[in-house]
């Protein structure tokens, strides 16, 4: 026998023995999923089709947020849209109230935008492959193959932050994220069967929220724990490697909690940018290394006899930059004209108003808790 034959030969045998663990390992996973599977709002009961209305929904929602804090929202949407036609008939007005604090608001934006493009162009029907998918305002390569996978059965796999997690362990990828997002997504894949795609995609992101967690992974309850490579070598919360995170410089600013009796001065922020959409009272700019003088000098022109410095700041924390904003409270007569591009806003309603999170902060920060 030639040396390139032999070669051949060898190569055959290890695709073998490869695909051979591979399908040994998604069997296992299937099994172990059978048993341990979470119950989920917006997940179809064993036997049951899975609706993409849901999943989609669930998947934008849980982008950068937690299941905990997903569930209570996840209700409020389907009971108040049922339908992704309902949801795409619907205002973004009203989108943006029931998103406030959840974060990240352009997803509630591009949520809208989706919702309703799949009911003008798509008759009120998701399309049922990736590319079609991809085609949608709001979904990208992991949304598009999570939808496709979950709700429609097709044979791909999307990684979220636990399956990175589980498939970083499980082959030792010595690569930091995100540069080894490529060589995880294919490894990934070796771990789908020959069907329930959908179901092998969920069992390694139950995998990764209930047993191969960040810290202290419970690897005895792991049904993949005798092929895993860092559990092996005893390193396995070192995985994934993290190259370190640039955080942005901090930005100071001021913000103005006028009332008016019982109303509140407020005003939207523009349809594109940070809180796009949103509501907030008047801020001044958010600049690195700002000074108190030059915030205060951008309060809105109004007829105040004082502004009131609260002691203390606002922290908040953006995905690329900290936040800090000084509190200046002021009342003012009960006719007094809201400046142009501004309004005043009924305090006992604010609850349902789209409201972000560092917003509700200032809020309290400047006159207790909201009502409600």
């Amino acid at each position: 026998m030639t040396l390139a034959g032999a070669a051949v030969r060898r190569n055959k045998a290890a695709s073998g023995k490869s695909q051979d663990v591979s399908g040994h390992r998604s069997a296992l996973l299937l099994a172990w999923y059978d048993r341990h599977r979470r119950r989920l709002p917006w997940r179809a009961l064993p036997g049951e089709t899975s609706d993409p209305y849901r999943v989609w929904l669930s998947e934008i929602m849980l982008q950068q947020t937690t299941v905990k804090a997903v569930g209570p929202y996840f209700e409020k949407f389907t009971a108040r849209w049922p339908t992704v036609a309902a949801l795409g008939a619907s205002s973004l007005d009203d989108v943006l109230r029931m998103w406030a604090g959840l974060g990240y608001y352009s997803r509630a934006r591009n949520l809208h935008a989706c919702a309703a493009a799949v009911l003008r162009d798509h008759a009120g029907v998701f399309p049922d492959t990736e590319e079609g998918l991809r085609a949608l305002p709001g979904i990208g390569p992991y949304t598009a193959a999570a939808i496709a996978a979950i709700a429609f059965d097709r044979r791909t796999m999307p990684v979220d932050g636990n399956i990175e997690r589980v498939v970083s362990r499980l082959f030792a990828v010595e690569d930091a994220l995100p540069k080894a997002k490529p060589l995880i997504q294919d490894l990934a894949a070796t771990l789908l069967g020959p069907s329930r795609a959908g179901d092998s995609a969920q069992a390694l992101m139950d995998l990764g929220a209930t047993i191969c967690t960040p810290k202290k992974p419970a690897c005895g309850l792991c049904p993949l724990n005798d092929n895993c490579a860092a559990r092996e070598r005893g390193d396995q919360e070192t995985f994934p490697r993290k190259a370190p995170k640039k955080t942005g410089a901090l930005r100071r600013g001021a913000a103005f909690v006028v009332t008016r009796g019982d109303e509140l001065l407020v005003r939207t922020r523009p349809e594109k940018g940070l809180l796009g959409g949103m509501l907030e009272v008047p801020t001044s700019d958010w600049l690195a290394y700002q000074e108190d003088n030059a915030a205060r000098a951008q309060a809105p022109e109004l007829k105040v006899s004082r502004w009131h410095r609260k002691a203390g700041v606002v922290t908040h924390v953006f995905t690329h930059f900290p936040l800090e904003l000084v509190v200046y409270t002021a009342s003012v007569a009960t006719r007094t004209r809201a400046p142009a591009g501004m309004r005043w806003a009924p305090i006992a309603t604010l609850k349902d108003e789209a409201l972000p999170n560092v917003m509700r902060k200032v809020i309290a920060h400047g006159l207790g808790d909201l009502p409600g």
